[in-house]
């Protein structure tokens, strides 16, 4: 990242996120829904890694990025505990779809999930934009 300035890699990861939602239909289309639970993850990981980067919080993995993200923007309440629950269950549920034998997450799910992760993404995107 030493060659690119952080509003490089917020926008490349704003973006990324975005475009990641797109794919989101698609797979939704095709009725892929472990993978629509993976990519709905990973756009909010991106969103967020965009937001930390705009704060100068640096962090290594998925576990350290959800904890300061819930510690810096959750627990003061920048980010509704609503939408916190929605990265929460899309992280658990990509773990299982993507790691345990056996597991198929639904159609149901997916549609009940798809519009929060939105909200997710546009709620960072604002505060981005409004630091």
């Amino acid at each position: 990242m030493s060659e690119y300035k952080p509003d490089d890699y917020i926008n490349y990861r704003i973006n990324r996120a975005n475009e990641t939602i797109l794919e989101v239909e698609v797979l939704i289309k095709n009725k892929f829904w472990n993978t629509a639970i993976n990519r709905m993850y990973y756009a909010c990981f991106y969103a967020i890694g965009a937001l930390l980067v705009k704060n100068k919080i640096e962090t290594s993995s998925h576990s350290g990025s959800r904890q300061k993200f819930g510690q810096l923007f959750v627990q003061t309440e920048k980010i509704s505990k609503e939408l916190a629950k929605c990265y929460t269950e899309l992280f658990e549920k990509r773990l299982k779809g993507d790691y345990n034998d056996f597991f198929d997450n639904d159609e149901k799910t997916v549609n009940r999930l798809i519009e929060p992760t939105k909200m997710f993404i546009k709620k960072v995107e604002e505060l981005i934009l409004n630091d």
